[in-house]
């Protein structure tokens, strides 16, 4: 007997779905199949005619029908939870209706600061250099001033770098050796975003050129948006100390920077093809500052950086750079970094509390950082307070108050609150600087140098140290247009009182705290005023 199929189904089949479970199932499975023409077989049960199943199995499906018809006239229970059944079809269910499980793995990293003393955090495994930073800051009660940056250190070859805000943290670990004793550093770097601020500092004129010269000069805020463009981008050029792979030896070749990687020329200062040669690249490498280059590696100078590829490696892998001066090591280590991550650079000093952990909230926003802006003069001297307008006014105001409290202070070191003696008052405000974070006791000229540097040498960057020429002295050490100055602090005497004055006496203070919060005021003398002083850190 032959019987018509439509769309997949036999009308035997469907006439028995009206009586028979089991014909549902036997024509659900061959529906599955895809297959109408084939022959519909269950395991377990061998093909029959259709008469004879309806002669066999008739009597079975009475009974079966009887069932069903009890079990219909139960009365049925109202679902207290509607919304949590669901159809085969269509899923009621949404994710954020139950906690999601976190599938992040945590590891366990250790963080040291300038001091050496370390602090363990246990991070998940997408948390971003930043986010880490955010974490210590909340910890240890920092200000946050968008300076406090995560370092890497390599002990065995003396180089670090910043990790950059967006960078993963566990991928960072994850390139170290297993034998390598490599540190994380969690310390202020004002340089890290300086040059989206000040670009005119870090691209000399003579260290950039372009490959149309018709458009003329160009501004360094429009070098800087060359670097971040996709289409172009300048060319940074000029001499540099390299190591010679195997040797001891240093050799002084030309470079050129480009977006394809550094170059160097084996022909004087010419950029043809033919005379170019491949000397590195950015995308499975990392450029690395060197801290002790001229001791460590003979270097020629103490602006050495390097490039090291991402690979766990020894000093053999690492290809040595020295520059003649800071602001030349500074211009090639600013490219690099622009050429390699480019507007995502960008993004990170825009928005430095975006990030891809779950620490990048608006809950991490700093708890203590004060903005400038936000700060107003204030007079409560007359019966009613008022608002400074004139900033003449408040500058002079400000000084005014600190002079007075600097005295009261004084005043309060004598002998349970007595005033000291002209010779003990001396005394006590020639030692007083001793416990300031900004003053560094018997550091060399090269180490406050190397101190500056290390902490980002924008403008302002200060210390104060004792001199090593004249015992009796100390010095100023301070950073301006990528070069540090020293300013020789001398002590005066005048109506037998013991001052000290940075201008050979037409500035007289008491002690040093009067002349440093005086210059965090005014210029004065100095090329700029003081802002961010040099924390003590291992050197």
């Amino acid at each position: 007997m032959t019987t018509s199929m439509q769309g997949g189904q036999s009308a035997a089949g469907r006439a028995a779905a009206q009586d028979s479970p089991l014909a549902v199932q036997v024509c659900r499975v061959g529906q599955g199949r895809g297959d109408a023409h084939d022959p519909v077989r269950v395991p377990g049960l061998h093909a029959l005619s259709p008469a004879s199943d309806a002669t066999r199995y008739g009597g079975a499906a009475d009974r079966r029908k009887k069932k069903d018809l009890d079990v219909l006239e139960t009365p049925s229970i109202p679902n207290p939870f509607p919304e949590l059944c669901c159809s085969p079809l269509t899923s009621v269910l949404s994710a954020g209706l139950f906690p999601r499980a976190n599938s992040r793995k945590k590891q366990v990293i250790k963080v040291y600061s300038e001091d050496e003393t370390s602090r363990a955090l246990e991070v998940p495994s997408d948390i971003t250099a930043r986010d880490v930073c955010q974490l210590l800051i909340l910890k240890n009660h920092y200000v946050d001033d968008n300076s406090w940056t995560l370092f890497e250190y390599l002990s065995r070859t003396g180089v670090e770098r910043t990790i950059e805000d967006h960078e993963l943290v566990i991928e960072v670990l994850s390139h170290w050796g297993m034998e390598e004793e490599n540190k994380l550093y969690l310390r202020k770097n004002y340089a890290k975003y300086e040059c989206f601020k000040n670009p005119m500092y870090f691209f000399p004129e003579h260290m950039v050129s372009f490959a149309s010269e018709t458009n003329g000069d160009r501004s360094p805020t429009q070098i800087l948006q060359m670097f971040l463009s996709s289409s172009t981008y300048p060319e940074i050029h000029g001499f540099l100390h390299a190591k010679e792979q195997g040797k001891k030896s240093w050799k002084k070749v030309y470079f050129f920077l480009r977006r394809s990687g550094l170059y160097f020329s084996t022909k004087g200062t010419s950029k043809e093809p033919r005379h170019l040669q491949f000397f590195s690249e950015f995308s499975t490498s990392n450029v690395y500052m060197s801290l002790p280059g001229k001791k460590k590696h003979g270097a020629p100078t103490a602006y050495g950086f390097c490039f090291k590829p991402n690979k766990a490696g020894g000093p053999r892998d690492l290809k040595m750079l020295c520059a003649e001066e800071e602001q030349s090591r500074m211009c090639w280590v600013t490219a690099i970094r622009l050429l390699k991550y480019g507007m995502q650079l960008y993004q990170n000093y825009m928005h430095p509390y975006q990030g891809r952990s779950g620490y990048n909230s608006q809950s991490i926003s700093p708890m203590r950082s004060i903005s400038e802006n936000s700060l107003v003069a204030m007079d409560f001297s007359g019966q009613k307070s008022r608002v400074i307008d004139n900033p003449t006014e408040a500058l002079s105001v400000a000084v005014e108050e600190g002079l007075a409290w600097r005295k009261k202070g004084c005043l309060r070191l004598g002998n349970h609150g007595s005033p000291t003696a002209p010779s003990q008052s001396s005394a006590v405000n020639m030692a007083i600087h001793q416990s300031q974070p900004w003053f560094h006791h018997k550091i060399s000229r090269d180490e406050a140098q190397q101190l500056i540097i290390r902490q980002g040498p924008v403008d302002g960057v200060f210390l104060v140290r004792d001199s090593q020429s004249n015992p009796r002295t100390f010095v100023l050490s301070m950073s301006h247009g990528q070069k540090i100055k020293h300013f020789q602090i001398i002590p005066m005497e005048d109506d037998g009182e013991m001052f000290h004055t940075l201008d050979e006496g037409h500035t007289k203070f008491t002690d040093l705290i009067q002349l440093v919060e005086f210059y965090q005021l005014n210029r004065g003398v100095l090329p700029c005023k003081l802002k961010h002083y040099c924390t003590r850190m291992a050197l």
